[in-house]
């Protein structure tokens, strides 16, 4: 068996991957470096090559890709015929919950002005403060990351609210469940709400002007999944009038934001380039090779893919 891997695996997870199937051969190289050559001969493919490369892999068994995200993947006519697609669902968890976590308890403690008023060298107090230590969070999204995020707020003592499509056992971190259609009911009395969905016709645009307008004037809202979620001029207006005291975004749309783009001058608003995820911290290529490495054993047994799209 042939396995291209794109990945930047040090030596160790190239050790853990190699282990998983034995006797096959690897090639290692970044997605610009791939030979034609490497990818038509790939039995498996660990990484996300780009889609309009996936034509050439006439021999393509399984594409093991390194992001949670396979919107690009899935539309017809791009997998080859007979390939199984799996995601890196489980691989982000800790990554993007942290930051965007640590991006809502800035803009909580003023830590963002405070950075304005040092590169300003202006001595100024911007006053009361608020604290997750009691707060009602609201996580849409209750996937490996929006548990993440819930065991942190948990931990600093608030009291965390999951919704989803579907109710079901309520997951570490969570006191309740509820599904979509609560929020009008849920919005209202949430301090902070933090969202990690993917996009979908059911969720692009869901946090408008309607979605703003029933959360509180003193309500946090962040958004670590798809930018789409968000109308932006919407969020534009309601930070520009003190609808909600502000928010927190690593993916906008589009990507990357240009620069004219009025939504980096809105107020009390924080924004980071889609940098959450990505191989920032180790922990995500090590569970990435994880989740590849139980794939590749799986695939050689005949078993079920794990994360198989």
């Amino acid at each position: 068996m042939n396995i291209l891997v794109l990945p930047p695996f040090n030596e160790a997870q190239r050790a853990v991957i190699e282990a998983a199937a034995t006797g096959a051969s690897f090639t290692y190289a970044s997605s610009a470096e791939a030979t034609d050559e490497a990818i038509a001969t790939a039995d498996v493919i660990v990484g996300n090559l780009p889609p309009a490369r996936l034509a050439l892999a006439r021999n393509l068994r399984l594409l093991q890709l390194n992001s949670a995200g396979h919107d690009a993947y899935a539309a017809p006519g791009i997998m080859p015929a007979g390939a199984a697609l799996a995601n890196a669902v489980g691989a982000y968890g800790q990554a993007v919950s942290e930051h965007v976590y640590t991006m809502v308890l800035m803009l909580m403690k003023h830590l963002d002005g405070y950075r304005d008023d040092q590169r300003a060298h202006s001595w100024t107090d911007r006053g009361p403060v608020t604290t997750m230590a009691g707060a009602q969070v609201l996580v849409l999204g209750t996937g490996d990351i929006g548990q993440h995020f819930a065991q942190l707020a948990r931990a600093h003592g608030a009291h965390v609210r999951g919704v989803r499509q579907r109710l079901g056992a309520v997951p570490d971190g969570f006191e309740s469940i509820h599904t979509m259609n609560e929020l009008p009911e849920l919005l209202p009395k949430a301090d902070v709400i933090a969202a990690f969905l993917p996009s979908s016709p059911a969720t692009r645009g869901l946090v408008d002007a309607e979605f703003l307008a029933r959360c509180k004037p003193s309500a946090y809202f962040a958004n670590g999944g798809r930018g789409d979620l968000v109308v932006q001029a919407d969020l534009i207006e309601a930070l520009e009038r003190g609808v909600i005291a502000g928010a927190a975004l690593d993916v906008t749309t589009p990507e990357p934001l240009p620069a004219d783009d009025p939504l980096w001058s809105a107020p009390n608003l924080l924004i980071t380039p889609h940098v959450a995820g990505q191989f920032h911290l180790y922990t995500v290529l090590d569970n990435v090779v994880r989740i590849a490495a139980e794939n590749l054993r799986r695939l050689q047994a005949g078993e079920p893919l794990v994360n198989e799209v």
